[in-house]
């Protein structure tokens, strides 16, 4: 694919501090990606938080601003830099997509003329809503386990009767499993739930029909601006669903996975990839696959950015 050359300045949006969830895998993505557009000549402005990086070295980014992750930092940014053509916030994690959102809401990227690259807004708030990313898996014919969308304490309890246990609880708009848990019995349930809500930025949390025991794999994807898509990489879970996958073993590539059902599932990743909007860069699809011989694939989630599996699959 040609390069784009009207693109000659760009925003990297870093992932602040190192969190339990999110670490220095962000700070690796970061490094490539200012080496890689330097080595094409594009000008480089990277906001980052924290100073303990690779990414805040001087010699990595034209221009390194040590700000706290705001959208008034973005302004600042903006106002000394007019030049800036587009902002690549996918690989920050989800502290830069968070911001990236807010700041398009508030209409910074269209005042100052700024093109997102490597996603799209769409994409980021169809996988990280959980009532859209249900939607849109029925809507194109991908399994997703019995689901739904709890905004109220009350509500939850209402999908926990309808559902029965053992239960998953998934918080929105969160990274590395953050206010998700796996209830097993009525008595931890009102806790857990309770703490979903809290930590989810929109107080929402998606409950799931627990897949205890399913196998879990992940896909790493690339698509250009021609459409064509690429499996990078397939990663194996050595421990079952129930286990979050940045506490599990991963071997790359996926080792126990029948060609049949690889090629199922890698025609389901990029149906799913192409399903969430139009534009060019990776994704992490993460699957469900039943221990069974029938060997049914669930889909579990799409992460349109790096993550610690990106990482992984550079390397593997």
């Amino acid at each position: 694919m040609p390069k784009r050359e009207h693109i000659k300045s760009v925003l990297i949006i870093g992932s602040g501090p190192i969190i339990i969830g999110q670490a220095c895998e962000f700070d690796y993505s970061g490094s490539q990606a200012l080496r890689s557009l330097r080595e094409d000549g594009v000008e480089t402005v990277l906001i980052n938080s924290n100073p303990a990086t690779i990414m805040t070295d001087p010699s990595m980014a034209d221009h390194i601003y040590l700000l706290p992750l705001n959208t008034k930092s973005i302004v600042k940014i903006l106002q000394e830099h007019p030049q800036i053509d587009a902002v690549l916030p996918t690989m920050g994690g989800q502290t830069a997509l968070n911001l990236c959102i807010e700041a398009d809401e508030k209409g910074i990227w269209e005042d100052f003329n700024v093109e997102i690259i490597g996603v799209d807004i769409d994409a980021i708030n169809i996988t990280e809503d959980r009532e859209q990313f249900r939607a849109l898996m029925q809507e194109i014919g991908i399994g997703v386990p019995p689901q739904a969308i709890a905004t109220s304490f009350l509500k939850g309890k209402e999908i926990a009767q309808e559902f029965g246990f053992p239960l998953v609880i998934r918080a929105s708009y969160t990274l590395g499993g953050a206010g998700a848990s796996i209830v097993y019995q009525r008595e931890d349930f009102d806790e857990l739930l309770s703490r979903g809500l809290e930590v989810s930025p929109i107080h929402e949390v998606m409950i799931d029909k627990a897949l205890i025991g399913w196998k879990e794999y992940e896909l790493e994807l690339l698509r250009d601006n021609n459409d064509n898509v690429v499996i990078i990489c397939t990663i194996e879970n050595m421990d079952p669903m129930g286990i979050h996958t940045g506490d599990s073993i991963t071997v790359a590539p996926a080792m126990t996975l029948s060609d049949t059902t690889f090629q199922r599932m890698r025609d389901m990743a990029i149906k799913m990839m192409r399903s969430i909007g139009d534009f060019a860069g990776g994704c992490n699809v993460q699957f469900a696959v039943s221990p069974d011989e029938k060997e049914d694939i669930i889909a579990i989630e799409i992460n349109p950015r790096v993550s610690r599996s990106s990482a992984l699959a550079s390397k593997a």
